[in-house]
């Protein structure tokens, strides 16, 4: 399609163009975005036949989606601090998609738990309501309903840009909720509930840090301070977390950090994920053109 011009309307799209910017163009952004949406449903489709063949073949999918859609809300948190780690401002337009893509796995999650509980909606109403970890994602789960329903530009017109951004900073809570879901679902290994714990910690991390210093941009130095401090609380929240369930002292939990036999800790890849972020911050920094100073006129 032609580029807008100053002054026209702007173009009608149709709700499914997903790939389509606001001025109608192919945008691969976009298009790599919604691909990056798609590849659990692909990979679900390539995995069909174990899916299948084993025990429970909805349980199976039911934790793909809930696992998922934890993912994408990460990835939808992350839009903010990487289009100015990575100066591109751009991926902010991906962010609604990817939000809604969030809400899509996880009303899949509760779809497919309906489904396997037979569609007896009195049955899925009272699990809901008497299990703990049941409860807490179907407050997540409304709680990103909420958001889903009001992520329209006419929501935020009809909300009020103001109203509109306290209702959207409830992603925040919804996020800890969901991750408590998630580690009460896990019975055995935490070892990936810990380690998304620790990303979405640096995540926030990062969001308070930077309101702390009233900046937009933290310096390569604050990202790797954040890297160090986030690695470490996750250390220690995983050793308590072990000590506290097994009821051994945490500080024998930290002594098999460098143990590389029982497999990298969280805590290790949290700090590389972080080191990685500071990283591609000093390599922007440098990749930026100084702006040339006006010449004074003699």
């Amino acid at each position: 399609m032609a580029n807008m011009r100053p002054g026209e309307p702007p173009i009608r799209l149709a709700a499914w163009q997903l790939w389509l910017d606001r001025r109608g163009r192919l945008s691969w952004l976009r298009v790599a975005a919604l691909a990056l949406l798609l590849l659990p449903l692909a990979k679900a489709l390539y995995d069909a036949g174990a899916i299948a063949h084993g025990a429970r073949p909805l349980n199976d999918l039911i934790h793909r989606a809930g696992f998922w859609a934890l993912v994408f809300l990460g990835v939808t948190l992350a839009v903010t601090p990487f289009r100015r780690i990575a100066r591109y401002g751009n991926l902010i337009e991906v962010r609604r998609m990817l939000g809604v893509g969030t809400f899509c796995y996880i009303a899949a999650h509760l779809a497919l738990y309906i489904a396997d509980q037979s569609y007896d909606l009195a049955k899925v109403w009272h699990e809901i309501t008497h299990r703990a970890y049941l409860i807490v994602g179907a407050v997540a789960w409304l709680g990103l309903a909420a958001l889903a329903a009001t992520s329209t530009d006419g929501m935020m017109r009809r909300l009020g840009p103001l109203r509109w951004r306290r209702l959207h900073q409830a992603i925040y809570a919804i996020a800890l909720l969901g991750l408590i879901h998630y580690f009460q679902q896990t019975r055995a290994d935490v070892t990936v509930p810990v380690f998304a714990a620790g990303l979405f910690t640096w995540l926030i991390g990062y969001r308070l840090l930077a309101w702390r210093q009233d900046t937009s941009e933290l310096s390569t130095m604050s990202l790797v301070w954040l890297a160090v401090a986030v690695s470490a609380l996750t250390f220690a929240g995983e050793a308590i977390g072990i000590g506290i369930a097994f009821g051994v002292s945490p500080l024998r939990v930290l002594e098999t950090a460098f143990d590389v036999d029982i497999g990298i800790r969280p805590g290790w890849q949290v700090l590389a994920a972080g080191l990685a972020a500071a990283a591609l911050d000093a390599l922007r920094s440098r990749m930026r053109k100084p702006q040339r100073r006006p010449v004074a006129a003699e």
